[in-house]
């Protein structure tokens, strides 16, 4: 049995080392779930819903707005650099990203696709 590579990373250099907006790029796997960073400004996706997985959403720099629909009411969580919001899987949620902001992102692989990443992510 060989021993596992074990990577020290820096979650900014990370995110600041993508050249493009919306370029989820993975930097992470652990237990089947998937850690990207990504740099969004000026966007909003349409709800969505997770059927299989939670998601976390921690903000590296900047802030955004984390839009949660329950019985025909939007619910809104502003989260700021340092902050983390855990959305449960089945939660009708969307991201309003209004200025540059720079995110980590964890969840189950598989679980972000072109349908809910607006059509940018790319396995």
């Amino acid at each position: 049995m060989g021993k596992s590579i074990i990577e020290k990373k820096n979650l900014l250099d990370e995110v600041n080392s993508i050249k493009e907006l919306y370029n989820y790029v993975k930097i992470g796997h652990f237990n089947g779930n998937v850690l990207s960073v990504v740099q969004v400004a000026n966007r909003t996706l349409d709800f969505h819903v997770h059927e299989q997985s939670d998601e976390l959403f921690m903000v590296l720099e900047g802030s955004f707005c984390l839009e949660i629909s329950e019985n025909s009411e939007i619910r809104q969580i502003h989260l700021n650099a340092g902050e983390f919001v855990i959305v449960p899987k089945n939660t009708t949620h969307r991201p309003v990203v209004t200025k540059l902001a720079k995110f980590l992102m964890i969840e189950l692989d598989g679980t972000l696709n072109k349908s809910n990443s607006g059509d940018s992510y790319s396995d």
